[in-house]
């Protein structure tokens, strides 16, 4: 009997282990099968058994990202049947163009719902059925869903990039020196200086003592790296300490006396910084942080009075304020009542006077008290007037004013005495002209330290500097306008202008120069002397040679006759001219602001690629004189657009590209630029990529509750007066999307918490795209839930951006026309 049951035992035994293996293999397979139908989002349910196998084959062969991002059973089913059946051919990592096409055409873009709403101006309506994607508050579910949607199918197109992005991010982080530092600025007695570390995302700023024995400046003069280092701040640690995924510094001030350090952070990408003071002999911190300023800060010779500002509701910085270190007032010396100007303060390179500066798009005004008198009142340099716009330095009795106004577009150089100001807002104190208006120089500003006077203009769009030798009596030349020694640069275009300059009694001026196929670079220059240093050249990693890249100048003609400049750069050995290059053409055109030649290690990576690189400079900006940005402003805007499709045609025309090889690219107003003109002539651009674009102008323009409206009214007019009305909306890129266009290829990138450009305008403006054009070409959404106007801040974080962007560019520029249209 005991061998019975022994016997019947093991057999029971090995019975239930059977049938254990047999429920473990049951069991091993479901689990198989529940993770294949997660991949394939459900779409497992209509495939046939040779089917499931086919794709979790592919999946196990590392082509797995061929079904992200696919929509539920019941949408695209066909196009899905047809990416496996061409894959089927193919069961490698790498996966053909052909599979690509299918891939993208299984993928379902997101669709705003449509929600009627009227808007009535001049007895014109408008509907606008995605308005309900503003959201002020960024909390609404059914706005964050669909952005939350957006955001997946922008990395669902993606996924076939993620190779080439991480090989773009490898390649340009290659080139970075990570271990650097900037160039020593000498003052009071220190060399102050910023250094990256190994591997660090953010700055550390630093100082070293002078030598005992340091001497007066030269252009030769070094920082003794046997000296002490002190560390003052670093960025790294305060971002990790506090773990913040947003981090942005500004305004980092040292007292007079060196012993304190001002400084201001963002943590949320709004641009609300809180100001902080702590003592650098002890690193503890001596004020009770103030939140919601702007991030300026000025000290007064006392060392204990800070000034600083705040904004409004409307993001609109206009209120100066005094705090006075151990106390718990803070005191209001300044209100700016007009919500047409922005107030910043600054502090002259004398240090004997602080500035506060009011200024709207067209006027500027400052007032200013003296810095050991911080109690005092701030007194009126010039009194205000409408379309004058001035900027002011200090040297001895004097203040040295830049100005201009419709008589003198192009600005001129004056003084006045101090002790002839009023300081009152009626009083025009009498001024002398030391350099006269010139219709052909356009003056961007001077600076000034205790002996010399530079001059920074431009000359037909290029940069010049000319120093000028002052009085060692402290009075003020007779003229500027005939003396002087010009500093000369060789290159057909570059970028020129003032570097961070250090003690006022310095004979030394700095300058920072740059162009297309020339690193950043600190030129030092000796004023007493006429020699120069270069200090230091951006280091580029990789065998990188400039003789390797040309730089050329051309020269577009607009519809109305005007020539626009256009700076180019390519690799000499892998571009044909023949029409069949790849292209990038950037653009702005907007303030003012002048997008002059600069050098980009990122963008080495598409130079290398055999992808020209070209920008037109554009009216709007400023680079041909104050003129060339009123021709491209309120009732002219449409010459901002026109202009950039003339540098396109020129550059089809010379035979840079073609308009199956060209992508255009632009940011914040560049954005607006994008979307205006591909809305009026979609078939010049293979791809387009518009960053924070502004594209909602009309809509922005007419609602005052929406921050910075009433500034931007000097830029681009009140749509309250008819004419503007109907102007703005006749090139609003949001009120002009053409019905049924092929549109280029197009990216569109937004910030969450971008307090310029709010995130609704790039979401609007592609929801309209998708209803009305339903345009067969890519049309990508990328909104950066944790970040505003500005992006990312980590420098290798925003490495992973660029290369996102021009992955996009790439992969754009090689797909067929049309990749979502029916085969």
């Amino acid at each position: 009997p005991d061998l019975l049951a022994v016997m019947v035992h093991a057999a029971l035994a090995c019975t239930m282990a059977l049938a254990s293996g047999a429920l473990g293999v049951l069991a091993s397979r479901r689990v198989q099968r529940l993770q294949l139908s997660r991949q394939l989002n459900g779409n497992d349910k209509w495939m046939s058994r040779q089917e499931r196998n086919l794709a979790s084959a592919l999946i196990g062969a590392g082509n797995a990202r061929i079904f992200r991002g696919w929509p539920k059973p019941g949408t695209n089913d066909a196009a899905k049947r047809a990416v496996l059946t061409a894959a089927s051919h193919q069961m490698s990592t790498t996966v053909p163009s052909a599979v690509e096409l299918d891939r993208l055409r299984a993928l379902d873009p997101p669709v705003a719902a449509k929600k009627p709403y009227r808007m009535e101006a001049h007895g014109d309506v408008r509907d606008d059925p995605f308005y309900w994607l503003r959201d002020d508050q960024r909390k609404n579910s059914e706005v964050l869903a669909h952005l939350a949607a957006e955001t997946a199918y922008s990395k669902a197109v993606m996924a076939d990039t993620e190779a080439l992005q991480a090989e773009l991010y490898a390649e340009m982080r290659a080139r970075i020196q990570e271990a650097d530092q900037s160039v020593p600025v000498r003052l009071d007695g220190y060399f102050y200086y910023t250094c990256t570390l190994e591997g660090a995302q953010y700055k550390v700023h630093c100082r070293r003592p002078l030598p005992a024995n340091a001497g007066k400046p030269t252009e030769t003069e070094t920082m003794d790296d046997s000296l002490p280092e002190e560390v003052l701040l670093d960025e790294n640690v305060r971002k990790l300490q506090g773990g913040f995924t947003f981090y942005m510094v500004s305004g980092v001030e040292m007292s007079p006396d060196h012993k304190l350090m001002a400084w201001a952070e963002d943590t949320t990408g709004n641009e609300r910084f809180t100001l902080r003071v702590k003592d650098l002999a002890t690193g503890k911190e001596v004020m009770e942080p103030i939140p919601g300023t702007d991030g300026d800060t000025v000290w007064a010779a006392d060392n204990k009075t800070l000034f600083y500002t705040t904004k409004d509701e409307q993001e609109r910085p206009y209120k100066v304020w005094r705090h006075i270190l151990g106390t718990k007032e803070h005191t209001v010396v300044f209100e700016e009542k007009d919500d047409a100007f922005f107030v910043g303060i600054d502090k002259s390179r004398s240090e004997k006077l602080i500035f506060i500066g009011c200024g709207s798009a067209i006027t500027s005004e400052f007032r200013f008290i003296h810095a050991d008198q911080p109690m005092s009142e701030f007194a009126v340099v010039l009194p205000r007037v409408n379309d004058v716009q001035y900027d002011v330095c200090h040297r001895g009795a004097y203040l040295f004013l830049t100005m201009r106004d419709k008589e003198r577009p192009n600005s001129e150089v004056l003084a006045v005495k101090l002790a002839d100001l009023k300081g009152d807002s009626d009083s025009m104190p009498p001024v002398k002209v030391l350099l006269p208006h010139d219709p052909a120089i356009k003056l961007e500003g001077i600076s000034v330290s205790k002996d010399f006077l530079v001059v920074f203009k431009r000359v037909e769009g290029l940069q010049r500097a000319r120093v000028h030798v002052l009085p060692v009596d402290g009075s003020l030349p007779s003229s500027l306008a005939s003396d002087g020694e010009e500093i000369m640069f060789e290159e057909p275009a570059y970028t020129l202008g003032p570097g961070r300059q250090g003690d006022f009694d310095s004979c030394v001026v700095r300058l920072s120069y740059a162009s297309l196929a020339t690193p950043s670079s600190v030129i030092d220059f000796d004023m007493s002397t006429g020699k120069r240093a270069v200090k230091k050249v951006q280091p580029v990693l990789g065998g990188f040679k400039k003789e390797d890249y040309v730089t050329e100048r051309q020269w577009a003609t607009s519809h109305d006759g005007t020539k626009v400049p256009i700076s180019i750069v390519y690799k000499k050995d892998l571009v044909k001219l023949d029409g069949s290059d790849n292209m990038l053409l950037y653009g702005y055109g907007s303030y003012e602001i002048c997008i002059d030649p600069w050098f980009s290690l990122e963008r080495l990576s598409l130079l290398n690629r055999g992808v020209i690189f070209a920008i037109g400079h554009i009216r709007g900006g400023g680079e041909m004189g104050r003129l060339w940005y009123e021709n491209g402003k309120y009732l002219h805007k449409k010459n901002t657009f026109l202009d950039f499709i003339a540098c396109a045609e020129h550059l089809i025309q010379k035979k840079y590209t073609s308009p199956e090889h060209l992508a255009i690219e632009g940011r914040s107003a560049g954005g607006l630029l994008i979307g205006a003109t591909i809305n009026m002539r979609p078939e010049l651009f293979k791809v387009a990529i518009a960053g924070v674009p502004f594209v909602d102008v009309l809509t922005t323009m007419q609602d005052e509750s929406i921050p910075l409206t009433v500034i931007e009214w000097e830029e681009w007019g009140n749509p309250a007066n008819q004419e503007y009305y109907h102007y703005m909306k006749s090139y609003s890129p949001v009120d002009n999307v053409v019905a049924g266009a092929r549109y280029p290829n197009l990216l569109v990138i937004g910030g969450l918490h971008d307090p310029r450009v709010a995130y609704w305008e790039p979401a609007k403006f592609v929801a309209q795209l998708r209803h009305k054009a339903k345009t067969a070409n890519l049309l990508v959404m990328k909104m950066e839930m944790g970040a505003g106007h500005f992006s990312v801040t980590g420098r290798f974080e925003r490495l992973k951006e660029i290369a996102h962007d021009y992955s996009f560019m790439l992969k754009a520029l090689s797909l067929p026309e049309a990749p979502l249209a029916s085969p």
